[in-house]
């Protein structure tokens, strides 16, 4: 038996022990390590959302599998980070395979590591809003028709209405389709697929490499490694145990969802005979509702790991890295939008959710091969492919497969089939580019020549690696000289975001995209800056600049609207203002901002570095 089986071997049995002291105690888990030995060989998958067929293909390309679906890898290390449930039919048919195969890979020397995924931890504390009814139908033939019966009855007489009796079965029965019952059981603390998730961690570490299912928030810097397993881990096993004995008591019906559950705790009948036991278990229920095992700060659901731009997240990034000790992060959660596995921030993000679920993404499922410092990829349908693809860079909703370079290529060539001007005079014009309607704003050039602002933000943006400002190009139409700026479909502006209280799902968290605003905003010298154009786009309420007309002047300082505001220079702010050389400046906006203006921008870049070094 090899060192590496020895651990795997040893690793279960922990994990067991910690188990059995969790049902008898209820507290949280053990503290298991979750660094582990380097492997010639790691091979990571993602998202697999009841695909089983899919994930079949990918396995077995990456050689995880042969035709059996036995373990054919030898001392390979399979990662899997997350959501193998939701949404696909055949999620339980992908438990037990990965089940097997853990069982399998030891014999070889392999180990198949399978990390928590929120729609995991959805399932375990009874946040059901994507469980698909093939998933409930996997386990009608083993419900316990006494068990739906005396959870109807328990609904029926808790329900506050006229509703028939009849009427009443056919609601609760679309609530709670055939197999739902069973379902809950299995997924229970000590039921056959909860028990063995709750034994799971959040992060791995192999090879130098974290895996993850979400991104790496601040709390990952904050608590390490083992602090975030042991801390989110044990959260986690509290609600679920907590929960199960109110649903074991009668009191908690399995139909009432994750998000009600607070209240209906609250209402429950006041009872004197009510064990202490029980009312601890409600107040315990209540008070880790919050917890971040389920919420955007935690590594489970956080999206600003693809979501924020480099000024924003290089700093957050590298601080998680080293409480890891780990040199890159392989994520999921969020299907890439070329459906290809994906690099950021200079390889030290790797984007692996490719949509394997077809029905729901439109993606086939891929493999992530590491072997020492090279990377690869294997396709569930064209095999291996030696490339992995950057990350693209988006500013506004569009069709997934049209990147900047193609869509700049449409602004500045394609054919103009409508134009028009809105109430405030603004000139519009739309192109058709494979079916779907291109939208641009014409914006004339101003008086004087050398003086494009727009594209000069435009330019300035890739420079900073900004990743906020819309695709700009120069375009002349009917002899006009001007610029064509992308306006993105689904555009909202704050004065209606704040009014809706709309953005808490931001990919990126609202609070940290002001604070680059503010220092893009005094870099340029725009004091055009208002509610009405500081806009994002509503998929995942990224922030979108433009409105740069009144930009780049002569002055220094700040403008006005800005004059009291406090100014964060980060990390990633001071190495781009550092690389905003005067050569660099002259070479690239020369002929879109003239002298007086690129000095001006090189003296309040020099002011933004002062202060930051104050």
């Amino acid at each position: 038996m090899t060192r590496d089986s020895l651990l795997a071997g040893s690793h279960r049995a922990l994990m067991r022990a910690c188990t059995l002291l969790l049902a008898v105690v209820l507290l949280p888990a053990c503290v298991v390590a979750d660094t582990h030995p380097q492997a010639e060989r790691v091979v990571a998958i993602s998202d697999v959302h009841g695909a089983y067929d899919s994930m079949v293909r990918t396995l077995r390309a990456a050689g995880i599998v042969g035709e059996d679906l036995a373990w054919a890898a030898g001392a390979t290390k399979l990662v899997i980070t997350g959501d193998l449930l939701d949404r696909g039919a055949d999620s339980r048919k992908v438990m037990d395979l990965v089940m097997q195969l853990e069982d399998e890979a030891p014999d070889s020397g392999g180990q198949v590591h399978l990390l928590l995924g929120n729609h995991e931890v959805m399932n375990l504390i009874g946040d059901l809003r994507y469980v698909a009814k093939g998933e409930y139908a996997a386990f009608a033939a083993d419900e316990v028709p006494e068990d739906r019966e005396k959870w109807f009855r328990h609904y029926f007489e808790n329900l506050n209405s006229d509703d028939s009796e009849e009427a009443a079965r056919a609601r609760f029965n679309e609530l709670a389709p055939p197999g739902f019952f069973e379902h809950r059981r299995a997924f229970a603390a000590n039921g056959h697929y909860g028990k063995w998730l709750l034994e799971k961690p959040l992060i791995a570490v192999i090879n130098g490499s974290a895996f993850v299912h979400g991104g790496l928030p601040p709390l990952v810097a904050e608590l390490g490694l083992d602090g975030v397993n042991d801390k989110l881990g044990a959260e986690l096993s509290a609600y679920t145990r907590q929960m199960n004995l109110l649903n074991d008591a009668g009191l908690l019906n399995p139909i009432v969802n994750y998000y009600d559950h607070p209240g209906a705790i609250r209402n429950f009948p006041i009872d004197p005979m009510r064990s202490r036991e029980l009312m601890d278990a409600g107040k315990r229920v209540i008070d880790l509702h919050e917890s971040s095992i389920n919420n955007a700060d935690g590594p489970l659901w956080y999206r600003g790991t693809v979501g924020c731009g480099p000024l924003i997240e290089s700093e957050r990034l590298d601080a998680a890295l080293d409480a890891l000790g780990a040199e890159r992060v392989v994520i999921g959660h969020t299907p890439t939008l070329t459906r290809q596995v994906l690099q950021r921030l200079d390889g030290r993000v790797i984007e692996i959710d490719t949509g394997m679920l077809q029905s729901a993404y439109q993606g086939v499922g891929n493999a992530l091969l590491i072997e020492g410092d090279r990377l690869s990829v294997f396709n569930e349908v064209t095999g291996p492919d030696a490339t992995i693809a950057k990350h693209p860079r988006r500013v506004g909703l569009r069709a997934e497969s049209l990147s900047a370079a193609d869509l700049a290529g449409v602004l500045s060539g394609g054919e103009i089939t409508e134009m028009r001007a809105d109430e405030q005079g603004r000139e519009f014009v739309d192109f058709e580019n494979n079916g779907q309607t291109i939208t641009a704003e014409f914006i004339r050039n101003p008086r004087g020549r050398g003086f494009v602002p727009e594209l000069a933000a435009y330019r300035l943006d890739l420079m900073l690696g900004l990743d906020m400002v819309p695709v700009t190009v120069a375009r002349e139409i009917d002899g006009k000289k001007g610029v064509l700026q992308f306006v993105p479909a689904g555009l909202s502006n704050e004065t209606l975001r704040s009014a809706a209280g709309h953005g808490g799902s931001a990919w990126c968290p609202i609070v940290l995209q002001w604070p680059v605003m503010y220092v893009w905003d005094t870099l340029v010298y725009n004091p055009g800056r208002r509610a009405e154009n500081i806009l994002y786009s509503t998929d995942n309420w990224q922030l979108i600049l433009n409105a740069h007309q009144e930009s780049f002047s002569t002055k220094r300082g700040r403008p006005p609207w800005l004059q009291k505001a406090e100014l964060d220079i980060n990390d990633g702010w001071l190495a781009a203002l550092q690389e905003l050389t005067d050569e660099r400046l002259q070479e690239q906006l020369g002929d879109v901002l003239g002298k007086r203006r690129i000095s001006a921008l090189g003296k309040r870049r020099d002011e933004l570095l002062a202060g930051a070094a104050r």
